[in-house]
């Protein structure tokens, strides 16, 4: 018994002696420092703590060392990222688990890795019916549709077929009139002969009328007849259905011969011309080509897309082509084999409409990526030519590139909405929207006391506006707009004319229009028009401020006038009352 607690204090002994030698050295060590002072080694997150700052998901311009409400939209502020430090003003970084999630991946352009280009240029686009071979088959006299025969989409019809049988109570009397004048032919031949041509008028046949005639009976119902082989391509009536003479009853096109329809970009017009060879790929018969010549460019750009309509005519005697059929058509193009090019995937683009942009990677070991706009030449399947912005050596996003324009975004960086400022963002309005022609002129004092009359109905606008109150809005957008064109504007300048004239254009709409979306969008452009001309007014009572909420018009953001130096929103009203700041006093 004796042995046994005489091993176990042995053991305590044993065991705290060893747990101060781990312990108590180590604690030591971390105290004392090679000149034997006494140090502490406890983890301060002070440091960390005073450098945090503070900035808004929405607008990133705000930094705070505290956390707290957005000044301008009054969300919670979220904590900056400390790690963008060093980075360009328009460079974004990305975190590793970040690119993975997205799937992101670069390409370096150029150096071997260059796409193959031969040339020619890639077009898109659909078969569409030949307007030329479209005909519409309507009733030739008035009545009610008794019986239809033909009426689905996609049906054949040959010349001669009937169509429609209609009760036409009008022929029924030419019909009377017929066969009392049948009886009168030798005595009032002319009579009888304008009777004949009144039904031959109505489309009826020589022997229909010697039918008619001969048998003495008059007819309820007649049938219409094809006029042209094709295909039924709409059915504009139906049974039952009255219909006057020449209304549409059916619309046929013949599809020997349909269009082959491309959309081409601003930069490939150049390359193109009426009578150019193309060659028509479809999925339908991806093995075959199929020759064709251009026979019509679109004159006019579209607006929505920043592109034109390329035709061509295709011979379809095979039915092989089918409208609404995706196509691809090459035109060879002026770049030669021989060149080096730069060519890069379809997913690397994104394109606004009038620009194209890609995302480069700027240093080759970080993932920190910045925003390069490039001139794009032509376009062969899922493959650009890149003639202007890059060089061989660039490393390009490849994948997941909307991807990081969202971070950039959220970021407040350049991005594919955001075209950057270039400073003017910090200049006066008067200074900004005026050409420089423009900049320095000076109004008449009439002009200046009517322009500041119709500043009232607007202002009174505006805080329907912010009221969210569309009828009031139409109210007093009527009275700005006819306040505005009691102007008397034939002596000022063109463009002082010009931005009067829009914006009473733009309330105009609002007057009539009781969206109140619509009339938020149409109040962006008044105030882009009005506003240049406010900012140029003397001796203004009282002090005109001007507001902007970078959130308004899309993102792009937006102005607007305010005697009040208080934000009170007209584009969000309610929802981001307080959104926006004063950039500009007109006093």
């Amino acid at each position: 018994m004796n042995k046994n607690i005489l091993y176990i204090a042995i053991a305590v002994t044993v065991g705290l002696a060893a747990g101060w030698l781990i312990f108590g050295s180590s604690g030591n060590d971390a105290n004392t420092n090679k000149d034997g002072a006494n140090t502490t080694n406890s983890h301060n997150h002070s440091d960390k703590s005073e450098n945090q700052m503070w900035t808004c998901s929405m607008h990133p311009q705000i930094m705070q060392s505290e956390a707290g409400d957005c000044p301008i939209c009054g969300m919670d502020l979220i904590p900056a990222e400390s790690s963008a430090d060093g980075l360009a003003m328009n460079e974004i970084k990305m975190t590793e688990n970040a690119m993975a999630l997205a799937n992101i991946q670069t390409t370096i352009v150029g150096n071997g890795t260059m796409l193959e280009d031969d040339g020619q240029i890639s077009l898109s686009g659909k078969i569409a019916t030949n307007e030329e071979n479209n005909a519409v088959q309507a009733s030739y006299f008035d009545g009610r549709i008794e019986r239809l025969h033909v009426n689905y989409e996609g049906q054949k019809v040959n010349r001669g077929q009937s169509l429609a049988t209609i009760y036409a109570p009008n022929l029924v009397a030419a019909q009377q009139e017929l066969l009392t004048t049948a009886s009168l032919k030798e005595s009032q031949p002319a009579l009888y002969k304008a009777v004949r041509n009144k039904l031959k008028n109505w489309k009826l046949s020589d022997s229909q009328i010697d039918a008619i005639e001969s048998s003495g009976n008059v007819r309820d119902n007649f049938p219409v007849y094809a006029t042209v082989s094709g295909t039924v391509s709409e059915v504009m009536a139906h049974e039952g259905d009255y219909v006057k003479q020449g209304q549409p009853i059916l619309k046929v096109s013949n599809l020997n011969s349909v269009w082959a329809e491309f959309d081409a970009y601003e930069n490939q017009i150049s390359n193109l011309n009426v009578g150019q060879k193309i060659k028509v790929v479809t999925n339908a018969y991806a093995n075959k080509e199929f020759n064709a010549m251009v026979s019509f460019i679109d004159p006019i750009l579209n607006n929505a897309t920043r592109t034109v309509t390329v035709r061509a005519t295709l011979k379809n005697t095979d039915d092989l082509f089918k409208p609404g059929m995706f196509i691809t058509g090459k035109i060879d193009g002026e770049l030669k084999k021989d060149i080096e090019i730069i060519s890069v995937p379809a997913t690397a683009v994104m394109w606004t409409g009038e620009r194209s942009l890609v995302y480069i990677k700027t240093r080759p070991t970080e993932p920190i990526f910045e925003m390069r706009e490039v001139t794009i030449g032509n376009r062969n399947g899922e493959i650009y030519t890149i003639t202007d912005g890059l060089k061989n050596g660039d490393e390009i996003v490849t994948n997941g590139t909307f991807t990081v324009d969202a971070a950039a975004q959220l970021q407040g960086k350049k991005s594919m909405m955001n075209q950057g400022d270039s400073g003017d963002s910090m200049k006066p309005i008067s200074k900004m929207e005026l050409p420089a022609s423009e900049r320095e002129m000076k109004f008449s004092e009439n002009f200046q006391n009517q322009f500041k009359m119709a500043l009232k109905p607007y202002l009174q606008m505006k805080d329907a506006l912010v009221m969210s109150d569309a009828k009031q809005v139409s109210t007093f957008a009527r009275t700005t707009s006819k306040s505005l064109k009691s102007i008397e504007i034939d002596s000022l300048e063109p463009m002082v004319r010009s931005l009067i004239k829009k914006s009473i254009e733009s309330l105009d709409i609002m007057m009539e229009n009781g969206d109140l979306e619509k009339q938020r969008e149409q109040f962006v452009t008044v105030n882009k028009n009005l506003i240049p001309i406010a900012t140029k007014m003397k001796s203004m009572q009282p002090v005109l401020y001007v507001q902007k909420c970078p959130m308004a018009n899309n993102n792009n953001g937006a102005l607007w006038l305010s005697i009040e130096k208080e934000i009170r929103n007209p584009y969000f009203g309610d929802d981001m009352l307080t959104c926006g700041s004063v950039i500009e006093e007109v006093k």
